[in-house]
């Protein structure tokens, strides 16, 4: 503070709060044929955050005084640095050349600088503005969540940048599909179960990588029954009823025959269930077990069922057939010799 003090009291000060009024009072002075271009500043300077900007000023010997200014305040004058900010500092001063780098730039240094001389007439000022970069941030997303089929969802994705991000959202699971929203918010109505899976909140701004985040939208419904075959089985061997059903939550199965359920441990019987399907397996399959079956599948949304036989199937019966086949051909033949 003390060196501070010491340099308001300097001729070269004055020079400097002259050179500031001149950015408020002498913008309009003509300047004379052969000076549009001096001082020079750079074109606006554009930066990512984090990195470091420089500002050079191009100048030339007519010049006696010569600082930097951000709108109202000092930063360097000559090769005095008259701001307390450790990132500014001075990397040239020459006849031609003064420039000032910050380091670490952050948004609150976007703005406009401001290069003011003092010449042997007046004091001239050239003006650059800095523009601050910031990659793409997501900082609020919604969580993942579970509906029923036939239910509104509503997605939201909020993200921070300079520029501002461009949010897109689109379906990517089970397979990725075109973009479903160019906006913060997804809304889809009647949700069906092909229409669970992941979303992907994307945010991008050019400056860096797109950031992502995903949401996991769960669709349950209740079982649908999808596949089930009527089985033949010869006596004595080994039967299978298979009973396939989707479902969100995941079915229960349960095996009925004659409005009597069959329970897993009953003597020759195994019943195992799956998350999608549920066996019902007979190991040495008597007369007794043929007939109508019945597999249930339910969740707590609902229950559905689907008949399926086990029948008889003669084994044998196929092989008949085919040895009759084999023993009439030769009577064909001797049949049809005689035509030729």
């Amino acid at each position: 503070m003390t060196g501070l003090l010491a340099k308001m009291h300097t001729p070269l000060f004055w020079a400097v709060l002259a050179g500031m009024a001149s950015l408020f009072f002498f913008q309009g002075v003509p300047v004379r044929s052969g000076d549009t271009t001096f001082p020079k500043a750079m074109d606006n300077v554009t930066v990512r955050q984090g990195e470091s900007a420089t500002l050079r000023c191009i100048v030339d010997n007519r010049v006696t005084r010569v600082a930097w200014l951000n709108r109202s305040s000092i930063l360097y004058a000559g090769n005095d640095k008259w701001c307390l900010d450790p990132r500014v500092e001075l990397i040239a001063n020459t006849k031609t050349d003064y420039a000032i780098r910050i380091n670490e730039v952050d948004v609150y240094d976007e703005g406009p600088y401001t290069c003011s001389v003092q010449t042997d007439n007046h004091p001239k000022t050239s003006r650059v503005h800095l523009i601050v970069q910031v990659p793409p941030k997501i900082v609020e997303i919604s969580s993942d969540i579970s509906i029923n089929e036939g239910g509104n969802v509503s997605l939201t994705c909020i993200a921070m940048g300079r520029p501002d991000p461009t949010i897109t959202w689109r379906h990517i699971s089970p397979k990725a599909v075109g973009f479903m929203s160019e906006d913060e918010y997804l809304e889809i109505s009647g949700i069906t179960r092909e229409q669970s899976g992941e979303y992907e909140c994307s945010a991008s701004n050019d400056v860096a990588t797109p950031v992502v985040r995903r949401v996991k939208v769960t669709v349950n419904y209740p079982p649908y029954i999808s596949d089930t075959k009527n089985t033949g089985v010869p006596v004595g061997q080994k039967g299978i009823l298979q009973c396939d059903a989707s479902a969100v939550p995941s079915a229960e199965f349960q095996w009925y025959k004659d409005d009597k359920r069959l329970i897993e441990g009953q003597k020759g019987l195994k019943v195992e269930n799956k998350a999608f399907f549920s066996r019902l397996t007979f190991f040495n399959v008597s007369e007794q077990d043929y007939g109508n079956y019945t597999c249930v599948a339910y969740n707590q949304l609902g229950n559905t069922n689907a008949s399926i036989i086990l029948y008889v199937h003669d084994g044998n019966s196929g092989g008949s057939r085919r040895a009759g086949c084999i023993w009439l051909l030769p009577f064909l033949l001797l049949q049809l010799l005689p035509k030729f």
